[in-house]
């Protein structure tokens, strides 16, 4: 489980919206303001869009905005493949520096020939 700050805004309103933190599994997402949860739903659930504003969600016919501070590592978590162009930037740094952390910790091993 990965736990992430944000803001919870519901879609068509103006008001400053709801801090919340965000838990984020393989089965799907659940949001607490203090000990109070505000939503909990499967990823079967939702339908998640990465838009300028946030991370808009409908689920159980509800439809709102998710402001994540850590936006690019929850659309990786996430799986998302769309989004708008400075998040993928963003994303794309991520993927890119954890490939490069990978290779230092465990480089490709040189090609064995076979010399028979």
């Amino acid at each position: 489980m990965t736990a992430y700050q944000g803001v919870l805004r519901i879609e068509g309103e103006t008001d400053p919206g709801l801090h919340v933190e965000i838990d984020l599994t393989d089965r799907g997402l659940s949001m607490m303001a203090g000990d109070q949860e505000v939503a909990s739903w499967t990823r079967e659930e939702m339908r998640i869009s990465a838009l300028p504003d946030g991370f808009h969600i409908r689920a159980e016919g509800e439809a709102i905005i998710l402001d994540v501070a850590d936006d690019a590592h929850f659309a990786v978590e996430l799986g998302l493949r769309n989004a708008h162009p400075a998040l993928l930037r963003k994303m794309s740094a991520l993927i890119r520096e954890d490939r490069a952390e990978d290779f230092m910790h465990h480089p490709p091993k040189p090609p064995v020939y076979d010399e028979s």
